[in-house]
């Protein structure tokens, strides 16, 4: 879904977004995805080929990390692993340059044209860099609404496997404990002006998740879609 406006400018705006992690590092498989109309896919330039955007998660929000991913041409970063309002605040600080934020001023990056942006407009960049938490332990379900409420968090994207291990129902998607997780990120999210995200593992849920406020919805990835496929073809052809 090619656009004129930034991921960011259409998040804010509303809209619901639909994606696809990419597991399978593979470069091919990633054009293929971004050409059938995903809206947040990986593998920076093959996703930008197919007309889709890049949005990147790294293993863990170190600056460093943050920094590399926005460097070769991140259109946001999912942070991952963060327990607490307070580490939130501390790892957006990474997503932009200063004054705004910490990130490490190097303008002759995909991130930044190439060189293409003088120093003077680096505000440009930071206006358009998506910043995404993900929400998957008790802490930060604690602090929903203190992490919301944080300047430079435009999405509280639940991790459903990790979230209800936390909780200690591991897996159990249908618990009370976990629904009144995902209304209490959504709950947070329309009270700042966040949008609520989440990863998908059963598309029959998905009328449920709109209904709740959810509409940065990730549904799969490029290797769970070559599994289905294959196995579905393979019984095809056996019936």
């Amino acid at each position: 879904m090619t656009t004129d406006r930034t991921l960011r400018a259409r998040v804010l705006a509303g809209e619901t977004l639909w994606g696809l992690f990419l597991d399978l590092g593979s470069p091919f498989s990633a054009e293929i995805c971004a050409r059938a109309g995903y809206d947040l896919v990986g593998l920076l330039q093959s996703v930008e080929v197919g007309g889709s955007t890049p949005v990147v998660r790294p293993q863990s929000g170190e600056r460093l990390r943050i920094g590399r991913a926005l460097d070769l041409g991140a259109a946001g970063v999912v942070i991952p692993r963060l327990d607490s309002a307070a580490e939130v605040r501390e790892a957006v600080t990474y997503l932009r340059y200063p004054p705004a934020g910490v990130r490490g001023v190097a303008l002759r990056t995909r991130g930044a044209g190439m060189g293409t942006v003088a120093h003077g407009d680096v505000r440009q960049i930071d206006e358009r860099i998506l910043g995404i938490v993900q929400i998957e332990s008790v802490g930060a379900l604690a602090e929903a609404d203190a992490i919301a409420a944080i300047d430079g968090v435009d999405v509280l994207f639940v991790g459903p496997a990790d979230l209800t291990h936390s909780l200690g129902i591991p897996g159990q998607f249908e618990e009370p404990a976990y629904r009144d997780a995902l209304k209490t990120v959504a709950a947070a999210c329309a009270a700042h002006g966040r949008a609520a995200g989440i990863l998908v593992y059963d598309l029959a849920a998905v009328p449920g998740l709109l209904e709740l406020g959810f509409r940065f919805m990730g549904i799969g990835s490029d290797g769970a879609l070559i599994g289905a496929g294959a196995r579905a073809t393979l019984a095809a052809a056996r019936g």
